[in-house]
C-alpha cells in the first residue's frame, strides 16, 4: 500500500506550505526504461487513447506521470543537472597501509605491514576468512589528540577511501542488500538517464570523523572539503556549467549540510542547484547515538561480530559523540534511567564516565558540544525528507546500571532512529531564517523508516519526484 507524504501541518506556530498529497491507496507505476516508454508511444491512435485515459487519472498521478515525461525528454537532450551522492555511515569503503611504526596487539595483525594498500573494509567476508576481525577493529580505531584538538589514526596506520567521485565508490557491506547505501536510488537515477562519472557522482567520507564547524580544525575534513568542492566544480564544468544537486542520506546529509556551511555564499550561489536531505542526523541530537555509545552499534558490519564486540572501536570515533542530545532541545528530561540516578542532556559528561568512557569527556566538551547549537541557513534551495509514525527510542532504561546489557526502551514518534522532536527542531530553524524559509520544503513520509526511506519503492518514488522537480526548476 502506498503512503501519503505529510506536508501540510502546523509545527509550533509555523505553517508549512501544503502540497497535493497522493491518495493513500494510490501506488505510482514502476519507472519504465527508455525503450519501453518509446514503444508505448509508437502510434498516433495509441497516443490519443492514452491522452484520454490520462485525463481520467487522479491529479497527483497525472502530475507524477507528467514529470516522468519531462524527465525522459531531459535525459535525451542532456538537460539533467549533475548530482553528487553522500551515503550514510555504513557505506564508505576503506583501504589501509601499515608502516613500520605500527605496533600490532597480536603478531597476526601485522601480517600486512610493509605490503602496500589493502582492503580494510570493502569485502567483509575477507575479515572472517582471514580471522581479521580483531585486527580490523584495531586498525579502524581513532585516537583523540588533545594538543591539536583533533583525531588521528593509530601510529603506523594509514587509511584512504578509494574511488572518491564515483557513485559506485561505496556500498553496503551485506551482499544480500545491494539496495542499501543509495543502491536503489542510484539504479533509479540511471534509469532516469544519469551516468556515473558524467552526470552522477559520489562523495564518500571518513565515517569515523565528524565534519568540523568553520571555526574548528580537522586535518582530514579540510582535505575532504577541498576534494568535494573540486568534484562539484568538475561536475558543473562537465555539464555545461549547470548547477549541481547534492543528495545526502542520514549522516551523509549531516556532512552535506556542514560542507555547505564551510563554503562561501558566492560559491554556493554559483554551483549549488539544490540540497536534498533524506533522514539527516540533526546537530541538536537524538537518542539513538546514546544507545549506540552505551551498548554498541551494528552500523559497522563485520560478519559474526556483535555490537558489544565492536563497541570500543565505535567509541573511538568522533562520529559516535557528535549527535548526542543537546540541552537546548532535550532540557532536563531523563533520557537514561537507572535505579541510582537519571541522566538528562545536561548530564552527558557524567554518563560517559559512568559507562566507562572517561576518555570521551574531553573531545565531547571541546568538539561535540560547540556543534550542538550551531546553525546557519544554507541559503540554497533545500528539501528535507523524514519518516514519521514509527516507534523510536526516546528513553533508555538500565535499571540495574548494567550498561553491558541491552536497555529497556521507551518509545515515541520518529523514523525508528531520529526522534520527531529533532526533525521538527531542524524544520523550525530553517523556517525562522530570513532568506531561507522560501527556499525550504519539509516532507514527512508516514511509515517510512530511517533506512528504508531510500529503498522502499513508494518512498523512493516520492524522493525521485523531488529530484525531477529540482531538474525542472530554472535558477
Amino acid at each position: 500500500m502506498g503512503r501519503s507524504p505529510i506536508i501540510a501541518q502546523d509545527i509550533s506556530g509555523i505553517s508549512l506550505n501544503p502540497e497535493i498529497q497522493m491518495a493513500p491507496d494510490t501506488q505510482p507505476p514502476e519507472w519504465p526504461d527508455q525503450s519501453r516508454y518509446n514503444q508505448s508511444m509508437a502510434t498516433t491512435p495509441v497516443l490519443r487513447l492514452l491522452s484520454l485515459l490520462f485525463l481520467l487519472l487522479p491529479l497527483p498521478l497525472r502530475e507524477y506521470l507528467s514529470a516522468r515525461h519531462h524527465r525522459l525528454n531531459d535525459a535525451n537532450t542532456g538537460e539533467l543537472h549533475p548530482i553528487v551522492l553522500l551515503p550514510g555511515l555504513s557505506c564508505s569503503d576503506y583501504e589501509a597501509r601499515l608502516t613500520n611504526a605500527y605496533q600490532p596487539s597480536v603478531p597476526h595483525c601485522g601480517a600486512m605491514k610493509g605490503k602496500g594498500w589493502f582492503g580494510l573494509w570493502e569485502n567483509t567476508s575477507d575479515l572472517v576468512a582471514h580471522d581479521y576481525a580483531r585486527c580490523f577493529q584495531e586498525q579502524m580505531r581513532l585516537v583523540y589528540d588533545p594538543v591539536i584538538n583533533d583525531y588521528r589514526n593509530l601510529p603506523g596506520v594509514e587509511t584512504s577511501l578509494p574511488n572518491f567521485g564515483s557513485a559506485r565508490g561505496f556500498h553496503y557491506k551485506k551482499p544480500l542488500h545491494p539496495e542499501y547505501c543509495l543502491g536503489a536510488l542510484r539504479d533509479a537515477l540511471e534509469k532516469m538517464g544519469y551516468r556515473d562519472g558524467e552526470t552522477l557522482f559520489g562523495a564518500p567520507y571518513d565515517i569515523r570523523r565528524a565534519p568540523p564547524l568553520p571555526t574548528q580544525s580537522s586535518e582530514v575534513f579540510s582535505v575532504y572539503f577541498k576534494q568535494f568542492m573540486q568534484l562539484v566544480e568538475h561536475a558543473s564544468k562537465k555539464n555545461h556549467h549547470k548547477k549541481v544537486i547534492l543528495f545526502g542520506h542520514s549522516f551523509g546529509g549531516h556532512v552535506a549540510l556542514e560542507f555547505i556551511w564551510n563554503t562561501a555564499l558566492s560559491w554556493r550561489k554559483k554551483y549549488i542547484k539544490h540540497l536534498i536531505l533524506v533522514a539527516p542526523t540533526p546537530s541538536a541530537g537524538f537518542i539513538e547515538p546514546v544507545k549506540n555509545l552505551i551498548s554498541g552499534t551494528d552500523m559497522i558490519y563485520v560478519p559474526t561480530a556483535t555490537p558489544m564486540f565492536l563497541r570500543s572501536m565505535w567509541r573511538s570515533f568522533e562520529s559516535a559523540i557528535v549527535n548526542l542530545p543537546s540541552t537546548t532541545l532535550f532540557g532536563h528530561k531523563p533520557l537514561v534511567i537507572t535505579k541510582q540516578r537519571n541522566y538528562s542532556a545536561y548530564d552527558m559528561e557524567d554518563l560517559l564516565t559512568a559507562i566507562g568512557f572517561r576518555d570521551g569527556v574531553e573531545p565531547f566538551k571541546r568538539r561535540a558540544l560547540p556543534k550542538m547549537n550551531y546553525f546557519q541557513a544554507p541559503m540554497v534551495p533545500v528539501t528535507c525528507f523524514n519518516g514519521v509514525g514509527n516507534k523510536t527510542p526516546q528513553q533508555l532504561i538500565y535499571w540495574d546500571s548494567d550498561f553491558n546489557k541491552p536497555p529497556e526502551l521507551v518509545y515515541g514518534d520518529g523514523d525508528g532512529k531520529v526522534n520527531l522532536m529533532s526533525m521538527l527542531d531542524f524544520d523550525r530553524k530553517m523556517y525562522q531564517r530570513s532568506g531561507q524559509k522560501n527556499q525550504f520544503k519539509s516532507i514527512k513520509l508516514d511509515g517510512a523508516q530511517h533506512t528504508n526511506i531510500i529503498t522502499e519503492e513508494w518512498a523512493l518514488q516520492r524522493i525521485m519526484q523531488e529530484i525531477i522537480e529540482a531538474n525542472r526548476i530554472s535558477s
